[in-house]
């Protein structure tokens, strides 16, 4: 699709939830740097907090988007195919040249779908990334996002070969290392120099962070009382926090469990997370984010999963991915982490450089 602004190349950036802000942040520092181009940032809305998305746009320096589609909650299906309307229109209004997306939630497939079929480029960020479980939705957002996509733009070695086994053609694939440490390597400055834990009464290594939000493990009332009690039971030794996603307090609250000595808080924004993280003994999570942060920061990860789409971070990294069965399994895995010595890792392509090997693969593809 052609532009009307003879040699300038219109990109439209598409955030969808907060996982996607650490990852669009760094692009879009060094896109808006690069000449000719006109970089458009989406914001989908399609999970929004006033208070929570402007303290992330802050802390990542991220200017405010060009256009807010204010798509909010709903089924996966009505998400997905509003996404897809108010992305048809804004693609045909910029008379786009290139849609770039990132991450795996609905807002990416959705983006991608619409382009694809108005026939403009598609650039995923972290393509190829697979926990081989069709019953989460993430998983079949990114297999179908990276079929779409023009450029597959993968954050490890692993990611390529997936893509491969998929018959994605090798021309399409293109390593460029993982962007969330770009974000990591740039705000941990800042989040070393906070109060919070401080505050809290912790005293650096000598506490729990946990965070526990995916369906799987919270939509589950047995599954659910078997984390909580086994982070009831590590509190006893060491204390526990637990910023608490809003469906995990509302799961909580239904089913009528008890958090005991865990110390609940509101959720946090990235910045007070790193913070966290940087100065837990182990971090206990069902996030994939944290599985890459806690690496970085050499902080003993137990991730509490049957499966993991960044088995880097268990390779090479800090991460023992432990398939919830019983409460006792969970404080032995904790007893494991808290054993090992903290040692940081950076597996290849994590070297804070990602964003820019990404704008100059796309550069030279549309330029």
């Amino acid at each position: 699709m052609s532009t009307e602004r003879g040699s300038m190349k219109v990109v439209l950036h598409v955030v969808g939830a907060r996982p996607n802000f650490m990852k669009i942040a760094p692009i879009l520092r060094v896109a808006d740097a690069e000449p000719g181009w006109d970089n458009v940032l989406i914001h989908t809305g399609q999970h929004y907090d006033e208070g929570m998305s402007s303290a992330f746009f802050r802390d990542l320096g991220i200017r405010a988007p060009d256009e807010s589609l204010g798509v909010g909650s709903g089924s996966h299906a009505n998400q997905t195919a509003r996404v897809m309307v108010e992305m048809e229109r804004v693609i045909l209004e910029r008379k786009a040249d290139l849609v770039v997306v990132v991450g795996d939630v609905n807002s990416t497939l959705a983006a991608a779908l619409a382009a694809a079929k108005l026939g403009v480029k598609v650039a995923h960020v972290e393509a190829g990334l697979r926990s081989h479980d069709r019953s989460m939705p993430e998983e079949l957002n990114r297999l179908l996002t990276d079929q779409l996509a023009d450029f597959c733009l993968t954050p490890s070695r692993d990611a390529d070969a997936n893509l491969l086994r998929e018959g994605i053609l090798r021309e399409r694939i293109f390593f460029v290392g993982n962007i969330m440490i770009d974000s990591l390597l740039v705000v941990i400055k800042h989040a070393r120099t906070l109060s919070l834990a401080t505050d809290l009464g912790l005293v650096r290594g000598e506490y729990v962070l946990a965070t526990i939000h995916r369906p799987s493990n919270v939509d589950d009332r047995a599954q659910l009382e078997e984390i909580l009690g086994a982070l009831r039971v590590i509190s006893n030794s060491h204390p526990v926090i637990l910023p608490m996603h809003p469906r995990t307090r509302e799961r909580v609250t239904g089913f009528g469990l008890e958090t005991g000595s865990i110390r609940v808080m509101e959720p946090i924004g990235y910045v007070e997370s790193l913070h966290l993280q940087d100065g837990a003994a182990v971090v206990i999570t069902d996030s994939g984010g944290l599985q890459e942060e806690t690496t970085v920061l050499g902080v003993p990860c137990v991730t509490l999963r049957d499966s993991t789409e960044r088995p880097v971070t268990v390779t090479e990294g800090t991460n023992e991915l432990v398939p919830v069965r019983n409460t006792q399994q969970i404080v032995n895995a904790f007893g494991r982490a808290i054993s090992k010595v903290r040692s940081p890792r950076r597996p290849e392509g994590w070297d804070g450089r990602t964003a820019e090997r990404i704008v100059q693969i796309l550069k030279n593809s549309i330029d």
